[in-house]
């Protein structure tokens, strides 16, 4: 029993576990493995024709764990780091180590702010994003999104009170942003002074 002034009984032994339990540490000689002759180095059956890979070039600085002395001798390079989300890449991968949770934090963080970028890049082309038709907001009208809900045993109905807030507050957050700044701007045209009044005079 647990939890009391008892002394718990002792790990059984091996012998006694294979006594009891039918098939019980099959695997605990190498020679009944398996995979052990796999594991094993086989001169001729390996396959390489190298000691160490060829390694590919690097045409541009990339990011690197700094658990690792070089890069993998193969990297990705389709989606190279830019912009302020890089900077956070690359923080993340100079300063932590992988296995500390500040290290996936900034990776979080950068992969909002790349998110955020793209958006704003969207804008200087012919097709913006629309965060009301790419959402899918329009489909909780159009496609029975209350009915599917309501005694329904789904697990998202839980934080569906929050997503408006994750999905929409950022769009209305820098909307009001762009907002103010937009009637700071023309209030400080509007004032009155020595240019306004050198324009009254002139004219």
């Amino acid at each position: 029993m647990t939890y009391t002034s008892k002394r718990p009984p002792l790990t059984e032994s091996s012998d006694q576990l294979r006594a009891r339990i039918p098939g019980w540490g099959a695997d605990l000689d190498p020679k009944d493995r398996p995979s052990v002759p796999k594991l094993r180095w086989q001169e001729d059956r390996t396959g390489a024709h190298w000691e160490f890979p060829e390694r590919q070039p690097e045409r541009g600085r990339r990011e690197r764990s700094i658990e690792h002395k070089f890069l993998t001798p193969v990297f990705g390079t389709s989606c190279p780091p830019r912009g302020l989300s890089g900077v956070l890449r690359r923080l993340s991968y100079r300063k932590y180590s992988e296995g500390r949770a500040a290290h996936w934090l900034l990776l979080l963080a950068a992969d909002r702010v790349d998110a955020w970028e793209h958006h704003a890049r969207s804008f200087l082309t012919l097709r913006p994003d629309n965060p009301i038709t790419e959402t899918g907001v329009l489909s909780e009208f159009s496609r029975h999104g209350v009915s599917s809900r309501l005694g329904k045993k789904r697990a998202d109905v839980k934080h569906q009170m929050l997503d408006p807030v994750i999905v929409a507050g950022p769009w209305v957050a820098v909307g009001g942003l762009v907002f103010g700044t937009v009637r700071k701007v023309l209030r400080r045209s509007d004032a009155p002074g020595p240019r306004g009044a050198r324009r009254r005079r002139s004219s």
